[in-house]
Order: C-alpha cells, then sequence, then structure tokens
C-alpha cells in the first residue's frame, strides 16, 4: 500500500513539473498623430527569438560583445492586424476608439480560446510634446500565459 502512494506521488510531482509555464506578449500601437497621418496596429511574432544569442557580457576585465548584427534580431514573420488612429482632421475620434476596442476585444477572446490567459497589461505613452508637437503612440502589451 505504501509502494501505492509513493508512486502515485512521483507521478503526481512529474506532471507539475512537466507543466512549465509560457508566455506571450501582442503589442498595440495606436496613434496620437494629429489629422490622422500615423498609423496604428496589433503586432503579434509569429516567431521566437532566444534573447541569450542577443546577450553580452561586460566587465572590467573582459569586454565581450555579442557580434550579432541588428539585422538578425528583427522578426520577419508576424502577424499585423489593422487599428484605426484615435484622430481625425476633426480631432479625437471616439468611435475610433471603440473600433480599436472591439478588435483588442476579439484579439484577447481568441487567445483565451486558444488555451492562454491574459496575465499582465502594460501601457504608456511616448510623445514629443514639444512645440508643434506632431508625434506620438500610445502602447500597450498585453502578456498572456499558458
Amino acid at each position: 500500500m505504501k509502494k501505492v502512494f509513493i508512486l502515485m506521488g512521483l507521478a503526481l510531482g512529474m506532471t507539475f513539473g512537466i507543466n512549465a509555464q509560457e508566455y506571450k506578449v501582442i503589442t498595440s500601437v495606436e496613434s496620437i498623430v494629429p489629422n490622422g497621418l500615423g498609423r496604428s496596429r496589433i503586432v503579434n511574432a509569429l516567431e521566437d527569438k532566444d534573447y541569450r544569442e542577443f546577450t553580452s557580457v561586460q566587465t572590467e576585465e573582459d569586454n565581450t560583445r555579442n557580434k550579432s548584427k541588428r539585422g538578425e534580431i528583427r522578426v520577419k514573420n508576424f502577424e499585423e492586424t489593422k487599428l484605426l488612429n484615435f484622430y481625425n482632421l476633426g480631432g479625437i475620434r471616439f468611435q475610433n476608439i471603440a473600433a480599436n476596442d472591439a478588435l483588442i476585444t476579439s484579439m484577447i477572446n481568441d487567445m483565451i480560446a486558444n488555451g492562454w490567459e491574459l496575465a499582465f497589461v502594460n501601457s504608456a505613452v511616448e510623445s514629443e510634446g514639444g512645440k508643434g508637437d506632431g508625434q506620438g503612440i500610445f502602447i500597450t502589451r498585453y502578456i498572456f500565459k499558458r
């Protein structure tokens, strides 16, 4: 009887060890450029990269640099879903924001239907902010896990 419990415990422990978590980042970039001149998208990389291939170690004794080229870091296989810009010639466009919300909700629901769980959401605004500011994006990273 003891052996049965030990074997069941080992099997259960191995099951938990095999189930490593996986993360996926999807980014939405929404233009806050006036007059609707910017581009807004949801971007989803379709290939994986190993960050260690592009990491270097910096020390006083040994200044070893990673010799990889920037082009090797680029992901060439990705999905790009069009979104609408926040602004048009008339100013802020609330209908565009609602449309973007509908598309982002659809993307989140699709990820959940495919076994992913929305774990974190991070957002930020980048804007020049100077006189005649004609630059800016609202970026959101959706981090999923399974």
